[in-house]
């Protein structure tokens, strides 16, 4: 399939998150000048008349759903129904709004929490739907599976060009910090930060270090997305880390070296593991010709910038 140009009508969807702010980065940078964005107040997600009434008028050349409800084990605990509502209807009102405008090509991204939980290591995109998911945040992943049936059935039905990007864990900038309902990496950074401030011997990991994590920059997750639709990839689903993992008491050792703490480690085992190991297979990616580039430590240091710049503001 032939790629877009540079004056192609792209909609981020989600532009001010993590990752639909690194898309509109990423094709800023590539010299995409006709960028669709519009903020929570401008257009409700969840609002399927003024989605549909959005793509009609504006009808983009290719549609990024980088729009979702997000958060780490405890948010996805405590707040099940939410995450499962709000994803439903946000990706079913973009895609489905989309193809009714005749939107040709567009990227959905998903997470490799739709993996089951004890599947084979690292983990294919084949071994989606093979096996029960991971409890804590199945709410979140059975969502995340629905944008992926869609696109496939779009796909099948109409004969759309739709391509599902499953990323590993994502950080840097613009990520959330918040430690009732952020992912463990942006956690682990303010935790370290704030017991450097108040000069504490020690900080709290939850559960045991034990389990394994695959961490991607999310500079990295946007490049890759631009990338398959440059190459003009038509459908499917791809997998996208770095194809590496670490385990949660290195995580937090990297953590500490960056941001200077030099206490110690406590493990809080009464806090939930999750997952075992989460190793993404990234083969379908590196096949085509597109590897990640920034490593965790000089990721982790981009990010506890953005993150002192933010605590500045």
């Amino acid at each position: 399939m032939k790629s877009l140009d540079k004056d192609a009508k792209i909609f981020v969807a989600g532009h001010r998150g993590m990752v639909g702010s690194a898309l509109v980065r990423c094709l800023e940078a590539r010299g995409y000048a006709n960028i669709l964005t519009r903020t929570r107040n401008q257009l409700d997600l969840l609002d399927q008349t003024a989605v549909r009434e959005f793509m009609r008028e504006e009808r983009p050349d290719y549609v990024f759903v980088a729009a979702a409800k997000v958060g780490g084990i405890y948010a996805n605990n405590t707040y099940g129904a939410d995450f499962i509502y709000e994803n439903l209807v946000v990706e079913t009102n973009i895609i489905d709004s989309a193809h009714r405008a005749g939107v040709d090509r567009l990227c959905f991204l998903g997470s490799s929490c739709i993996y089951p939980r004890e599947c084979p290591q690292p983990i294919r995109e084949e071994y989606l739907l093979t096996g029960p998911l991971e409890p804590t945040n199945e709410p979140y992943a059975i969502a995340k599976i629905a944008g992926v049936k869609m696109c496939e059935s779009y796909n099948r039905q109409h004969g759309r060009h739709y391509v599902s990007v499953m990323p590993t864990n994502l950080y840097g900038p613009n990520d959330n910090y918040d430690l009732n309902n952020s992912h463990v990496l942006p956690a682990l950074i303010r935790k370290a930060h704030e017991a450097k401030a108040r000069g504490d011997s020690e900080y709290v990991v939850w559960g045991s270090g034990r389990p394994m994590r695959e961490f991607l920059y999310v500079d990295d997750l946007a490049a890759a997305c631009v990338f398959l639709m440059e190459q003009g990839i038509a459908e499917g689903l791809y997998n996208v880390g770095t194809g590496e993992d670490v385990t949660i008491r290195e995580l937090a050792e990297t953590v500490m070296s960056v941001v200077g703490f030099d206490g110690r480690i406590v493990f809080d085992a009464s806090k939930p593991d999750g997952t075992p190991r989460k190793l993404l297979n990234v083969d379908r990616m590196r096949a085509l010709g597109w590897q990640a580039q920034t490593s965790l430590r000089d990721g982790i240091a981009a990010a506890y910038t953005d993150f002192l710049s933010r605590s500045a503001a």
